[in-house]
């Protein structure tokens, strides 16, 4: 039972305070992982990986993710009612108020200031997940060798993607198929 308390009180705070949505919940799912230790950052990683390549918004699907992986079924379903309800809550206040302050130059320079914490939010995000995807930091620190700093195979993979993506105009579907098929080859590779 306590989990399901702690589930829906961390992912009300994650609705409430990530401003933007999807990506701008990954610095508070990172800050959960750090305090908690109930996820890690490699477990942030797979959720990545599976919310990008499942239907739906990333912020819903990692709610789903991490609400199913500690608490079952019914811990997918509080975590995600954790984070929609200060969003609803939110939008019935705002649609009460807002045609009242319509062209007020208060609330239009409120939301001038929110779009560039969304960007740094999204940003920080980013840089967090080409952390963990891209860096070996524990190789490093447990060999001290400069290469083990760097997955290797993972930049590869993403830089040849980059460029497919850059070159070609597919649907984001073929790329998230390419690059499972990849991965199954280098897993039974042995790479």
């Amino acid at each position: 039972m306590l989990i399901y308390l702690q589930l829906f009180y961390e992912f009300f705070k994650i609705g409430l305070f990530a401003i933007g949505g999807g990506l701008a919940t990954l610095p508070f799912l990172q800050d959960f992982a750090d305090r908690t230790g109930l996820i890690t950052r490699g477990d942030i990683a797979n959720m990545i990986a599976i919310s990008e390549s499942t239907p739906g918004p990333i912020g819903i699907n990692s709610a789903t993710y991490f609400g199913y992986q500690l608490g079952g079924i019914p811990g997918g379903v509080i975590a995600v009612v954790g984070l929609v309800t200060p969003s609803i809550l939110i939008i019935i206040l705002i649609s009460k108020i807002l045609s009242k302050f319509k062209g007020n130059r208060y609330v239009e320079a409120a939301f001038y200031g929110l779009r560039p914490a969304s960007t740094g939010l999204i940003a920080a995000a980013g840089i967090g997940v080409v952390s963990i995807a891209l860096l070996g930091i524990e190789a490093f620190q447990t060999s001290g060798l400069w290469y083990d700093l760097i997955r290797w195979k993972h930049l590869i993979l993403a830089v040849f993607l980059f460029v497919l993506i850059k070159k070609t105009n597919r649907h984001p579907v073929v790329y998230i198929a390419l690059s499972a098929v990849v991965g199954i080859l280098f897993h039974f590779a042995g790479l």
